[in-house]
């Protein structure tokens, strides 16, 4: 059959396949262009990747609500239990708009750098990355083009701080009155079970961790640090973060700096108190380490390259702390179906729970030895003993499987402190050695990759005073082991 081509359909042709393999340009995008250009990296990414452009809600204008996009990207295979969700927040404050454009550029990196540079590829293989570009588009849209101002940072039909409208476990507010946007995001935390989160800021150059908020009933006063039970890990997330970004760290900071950031983190509530923010909801509502990061001082940065090129490898190295800790999946031991639980890590007192779907869950967490409580109604309760190992090549997991009795069924048990504890065995493995077991050495193979040869960090190379045993051959070798006796 022959094929005919006149000159119109020949320049169409042309123009739509500029549209899907040119680069993104270093300048600010309308929310109409943000938009086509996350449907241009859709359709871009499926060549080598799974993507999904879908929204989790409208904004609030009356006139012209606009979809709050989000771009899924993975290379994991379906129906995989231990791949950990981790979500990427732009243009919370319509006015600081740097974020929005430095997500857009990161797609772009994880979408070329796929099959090329051997990092990017293996966390596409092994995360599911969700990232929204803009969360506030009404407050983008009513924006200047201010370094220092405030038109355009709420939502414009409610004036709504969205950084002041989440639930506060601290201070509950039942006449709360929420934003579109801020329900959307609810809303999706209730969907999809996230384990690692950073929301994009700039007016400041810093990593905020948690709390915002502080316990009215606590002996801390205004403005000074009140800790979450996780404080070790957030400060890591932190460090992770701040000493992969060639200034932060440095501790020069902004001109209207009133605070010093030492080595470039801070706790949010030593920095300024607040209620309502959305990095202490994830963490106590849903169990997902947010930090907020400060990238700028000024809030519209006129250098996107500089702002790209400083936090492209920080981004990186962020997302892959999703691979420290813990991961698992709690079933029913007579059914094998999954059951909906409350944990604990024991000595640290924050609960968090597991998907109900399918009975996964996830916890970051340092090298360690740690203890798992479980709970279910019906169920009697379990402590599971797990290791947590520091990783300087790769991230290693510990994978969990547990089986809860029914309290109505006898079963041999051990009595402590008035407390059931039901013995089961757990495979300590980790879960991308199962699915991509020929990844084991450090990625030299070709430039690019060299600006990550040290991807993956150990705990002794991003903080002082940890021990630098990694005790890697060993913990092959066990991994091996514990796969063979899960597929005999």
């Amino acid at each position: 059959m022959r094929l005919l081509f006149n000159k119109s359909s020949l320049i169409l042709m042309f123009g739509l396949f500029l549209e899907v393999f040119s680069k993104l340009e270093f300048e600010y995008h309308s929310n109409k262009e943000m938009e086509n250009i996350l449907r241009r990296f859709e359709v871009s990414g499926k060549q080598k990747l799974k993507t999904k452009l879908y929204s989790i809600g409208y904004s609030s204008s009356t006139d012209e609500p606009f979809p709050l996009w989000v771009l899924e990207l993975t290379a994991a295979p379906e129906n995989v239990t231990g791949i950990p969700n981790v979500k990427l927040l732009g243009n919370m404050h319509g006015n600081e708009a740097g974020g929005r454009e430095l997500l857009l550029h990161f797609i772009e990196h994880l979408i070329d750098s796929y099959g090329k540079v051997k990092l990017v590829s293996w966390l596409l293989n092994n995360t599911r990355i969700h990232i929204i570009p803009s969360i506030n588009p009404d407050g983008f849209s009513n924006a200047g083009n201010s370094c220092n101002g405030m038109k355009g940072r709420e939502v414009p039909t409610k004036k709504i701080d969205l950084n002041r409208n989440f639930p506060d476990f601290f201070h509950p507010n039942p006449d709360l009155v929420q934003a579109k946007e801020s329900k959307a995001v609810m809303k999706w935390m209730e969907e999809t079970k996230f384990i690692l989160s950073a929301a994009l800021h700039e007016g400041a150059m810093v990593a905020n961790y948690p709390y915002d908020s502080i316990n009215p009933n606590g002996d801390n006063d205004d403005d000074s640090e009140y800790l979450t039970p996780d404080d070790d890990v957030f400060k890591h997330l932190a460090r992770t973060y701040a000493n992969s970004h060639p200034v932060m760290s440095t501790n020069k900071g902004c001109p209207s700096d009133v605070k010093e950031f030492k080595g470039g983190i801070t706790n949010g509530a030593d920095w300024y108190s607040f209620d309502g923010g959305m990095g202490d909801y994830n963490y106590n509502y849903h169990g997902c380490m947010e930090l907020t990061l400060e990238l700028s001082c000024c809030k519209f940065p006129p250098n996107l390259t500089n702002l790209w090129n400083e936090n492209k490898k920080p981004l990186l190295l962020y997302c892959l702390q999703a691979h420290r800790g813990v991961t698992g999946v709690i079933l029913d031991s007579e059914t094998k179906k999954p059951i909906k639980t409350k944990l604990k890590i024991s000595d640290r007192e924050a609960y968090f729970g597991n998907d109900r779907k399918s009975g996964e869950f996830w916890r970051i967490l340092l090298p360690g030895q740690y203890v798992l409580e479980v709970e279910a109604p019906g169920y009697y309760a379990h402590f599971e003993n797990f290791t947590v190992e520091d990783f300087k090549k790769f991230p290693k997991l510990t994978n969990l499987t547990i089986f809860l009795t029914n309290s109505s069924l006898p079963t041999t048990t051990t009595t402590t402190s008035s407390t059931t504890v039901i013995h089961t065995t757990n495979t300590t493995t980790s879960v991308s050695a199962l699915i991509f077991p020929n990844i084991t050495s450090r990625f030299t193979d070709n430039d690019d990759d060299k600006d990550y040869e040290y991807g993956f960090p150990s705990i002794s190379e991003l903080t002082s005073g940890f021990l630098k045993n990694s005790c890697a051959n060993l913990a092959l070798l066990l991994s091996v082991i514990s796969f063979l006796v899960v597929i005999s």
